[in-house]
């Protein structure tokens, strides 16, 4: 093997390979000889098919095998010789022998990943943002799930429906007069004022008696989930059947054990625990942009092209759903194409660097995520797909770099935990609204 160095800058490398023929032609001999003593054709013993006959039928099969494994065995080689680390897989361009005559000639280009010094980080502070769930916290959340638990009282009164009364009503939805799939039910309960409907459905019914009918024009916001029916025109059909009134359960044991409790203080406690632990994971949210935003200062290294080019792939591919489905963020509106691209850019590039320099730090501290670290995020993956976890279990069993895509947020995040235990770190109470202003995470 010929190995030739055509550049070399900055993160970039490139290399001429050259493979003698006579190597190519050793490697398909031994390829041959090792399907004739496997396969079984009729009118031959098992191991004795003639090397002459698995070429003719294989031959050109097993040329692009010993080809393929050339290319990848000899630029291995390459890298490892040369002790570097690539970013990304090497771009392969074959040059001569791709017939499978002659020597085999190709050319590799891939860019390496930076030196990157583990910075000094004995200095590092942090504040801890904490918040603790208020009395009026837990009252809401328990008037909530009061209210989802209300029963409804006829109103025997002959009047028109009010705010606060439900409306029990049959309703045709119709695109252009013609009615659609989805907008037709009977027997439907609308609270006056209330939310849950298209805007300008509930508050179109105020004023209605039981035996009224009639009809009613909304508009389906740009971003409803029915995508046929975003920012249409419509009209409904609206019979009015029965006129209501909410009574919500009193806040005591009976409704507890109605659902499933012992009585209301073991509620209010687990309401309590389970907003505890949203502030705590709001928490983590914080402190972790925190640090990141100090890392950041640090990340005084280049980071390989490519990989910014991937990070900014995939943001920009989401950013062109949101705006296709009528979602744009705030800070996005008014800019044009080339200052959001600008943009979004400085994040990948940001992101990717951050995530070299988390790694780097893993490795010099050696962090590293366990197999079963691994495996429990391959089954919380799995849980996602319902009916189907044998099928993600053989997927990422078959697929190492797909496993590997589970395994860099585990160690990101081990990382975090190392860097934040490392810190002096301040702890700062603060609301519940304080807490939950979270600035746009960049990675």
């Amino acid at each position: 093997m010929q190995v030739t160095q055509t550049h070399s800058e900055g993160l970039k490398r490139g290399f001429t390979v050259t493979v003698p023929a006579g190597d190519l032609e050793a490697r398909r001999a031994a390829r041959l000889a090792e399907l004739g003593r496997t396969i079984n054709l009729p009118g031959f013993r098992p191991g004795k098919v003639p090397v002459s006959l698995v070429k003719q039928r294989y031959g050109a099969a097993i040329d692009g095998e010993v080809l393929e494994q050339a290319v990848n065995d000899t630029t291995s080689k390459v890298i490892e010789d040369q002790k570097l680390r690539p970013a990304t897989q090497p771009k392969v361009e074959l040059v001569s022998g791709a017939e499978g005559k002659g020597d085999l000639e190709f050319k590799i280009d891939f860019e390496i990943l930076p030196d990157i010094a583990t910075p000094d980080l004995s200095n590092l502070e942090l504040t801890r943002l904490t918040a603790k769930p208020s009395a009026e916290v837990v009252d809401k959340a328990l008037n909530e799930l009061a209210k989802r638990q209300r029963s409804f009282e006829s109103i025997e009164e002959d009047r028109p429906a009010a705010q606060g009364d439900v409306l029990n009503v049959d309703f045709v939805g119709k695109l252009d007069g013609t009615p659609f799939d989805g907008g037709t039910a009977q027997d439907v309960n609308v609270e006056i004022g209330g939310e849950g409907f298209i805007p300008g459905f509930a508050e179109q019914l105020e004023g209605m008696k039981p035996g009224e009918e009639k009809v009613i024009n909304v508009t389906f916001p740009a971003d409803y989930n029915a995508k046929e029916l975003a920012g249409k025109d419509a009209t409904f059909d609206i019979k009015a059947n029965a006129l209501k009134k909410p009574v919500d359960p009193a806040l005591d044991d009976e409704l507890a054990k109605k659902i499933g409790f012992e009585g209301i203080e073991q509620v209010r406690d687990l309401i309590s625990k389970q907003a505890e632990n949203e502030y705590a994971q709001l928490s983590r949210l914080r402190i972790k942009r925190e640090l990141l935003d100090a890392l950041a200062e640090k990340t005084d290294f280049p980071a390989p092209e490519s990989m910014i080019d991937a990070e900014f792939a995939q943001i920009w591919q989401r950013v062109e759903q949101d705006r296709a489905n009528g979602e744009t963020d705030e800070e996005d509106e008014g800019k044009d194409e080339e200052t959001l691209r600008a943009d979004y850019r400085k994040i990948a590039e940001r992101r990717v660097k951050l995530g070299l320099l988390l790694a780097e730090i893993g490795r010099a501290k050696e962090i590293t995520v366990s197999r079963e670290e691994l495996m429990q995020a391959v089954r919380q993956e799995a849980m996602r797909y319902p009916g189907q976890e044998q099928a993600v279990f053989e997927f990422f069993g078959k697929n190492p770099q797909a496993a590997d895509g589970l395994r860099g947020p585990i160690l990101e995040n081990k990382v975090v935990d190392y860097l934040i235990e490392l810190a002096k770190v301040t702890d700062k109470e603060v609301t519940p609204e304080e807490l939950a202003e979270i600035p746009p995470a960049d990675l």
